[in-house]
């Protein structure tokens, strides 16, 4: 059971890396067609896409900022948080 933890937390850990490396590609890249943000970019968007969609139904406008990378950081910890908790 031990490798099944270990391997949810090395893939959620992994999942917010990228999402962190896409916050400040964002900042540095504005290349869209780079490979490297195209690569990040295809993986992250799944998981932020669902919690910009929240906000946007649930009326909250952060203007330029985008917070949902911090409502993806909080959903993967309290995923990974379960998991741990189940296995």
């Amino acid at each position: 059971m031990w490798v099944i933890e270990r391997s949810v937390g090395i893939f959620i850990n992994l999942l917010e890396t990228l999402i962190l490396v896409r916050v400040f590609m964002s900042y540095i890249i504005r290349d869209l067609n780079n490979p490297v943000f195209n690569f990040v970019y295809q993986v992250t968007e799944p998981i932020l896409s669902p919690f910009r969609d929240l906000m946007d139904k649930l009326g909250i406008n952060t203007g330029m900022i985008d917070f949902s990378p911090l409502l993806a950081f909080v959903f993967l910890d309290l995923i990974s948080y379960i998991l741990r908790a189940i296995l």
